[in-house]
């Protein structure tokens, strides 16, 4: 999909090029660039004010089916169909993959961020998802110092905590949301190897499911594999 309300063209631009490289490497073989349809009863028709956009209804009884609608970035997205097709056209029979982003357009468009070798090296770079059920959860970092987080966007509030480590040398941090956050600080105070009892895997996991869902989902999140890599060792 392409021209969401808020969507940026920087943003149309870095989704090309995650496509280019998916039908590149073989994962898609088929797609269709769908361009965003306003319905008056969807989330985006009811809080039109949060996706700054200005809808105009048609005096009709029945339904109010694909709305048109003023968005106030200023963005015409529908200047990228043409480009975002063409393109697609060619990515599904397996060429042009070479082309410049910019010679599918006739105006000017930015550079992707995207790393041309992104979707790749996501592949490569793989993840043991193993753990044994007994094995030893220990945590050798420092107690964090914490701060909570109010982050808004299109109208929806989420808090997190941010956890600053410090050593000797270094400091690093890691966000959590915040029901997890406060649940990770207080596990690793348990986890110290100077707490007479250490906790497994199985008795880990079965405790953070008493109070959230999809263990496996924050064990292998961004935040706890970097404590992992500065000392939460599994045993």
């Amino acid at each position: 999909m392409y021209g969401y309300p808020t969507q940026t063209v920087q943003e149309t631009v870095d989704s090309l090029e995650m496509v280019r490289q998916l039908f590149e490497l073989g994962i898609l073989q088929s797609g269709f660039w769908h361009q965003f349809a306003l319905t008056a009863h969807s989330p985006v028709g009811i809080n039109p004010n949060k996706y700054h956009i200005t809808p105009h209804y048609n005096d009709i009884t029945f339904a109010n089916n694909d709305v048109s609608f003023t968005d106030h970035t200023g963005i015409d997205h529908s200047k990228f169909s043409f480009g975002l097709k063409k393109s697609l056209f060619n990515y599904m029979h397996g060429i042009a993959f070479d082309m410049h982003l910019q010679d599918w357009f006739d105006f000017a468009i930015p550079e992707t961020t995207i790393d041309p070798y992104f979707i790749e090296s996501c592949l490569n770079n793989s993840v043991n998802f193993t753990v044994k059920p007994t094995a030893k959860i220990i945590w050798l970092g420092n107690t964090p110092t914490t701060v909570t987080k109010t982050k808004s966007k299109k109208g929806t509030i989420k808090k997190s905590l941010q956890m600053t480590f410090h050593d000797r040398t270094e400091a690093f941090q890691i966000s959590v949301a915040l029901p997890q956050g406060n649940w990770l600080a207080s596990t690793l105070a348990k986890l110290t190897p100077y707490n007479d009892r250490q906790f497994s895997f199985t008795e880990l996991k079965t405790d953070y499911e008493t109070h959230f869902d999809n263990f496996e989902l924050f064990w292998f999140s961004k935040a706890v594999t970097k404590l992992k890599e500065n000392g939460l060792l599994v045993l």
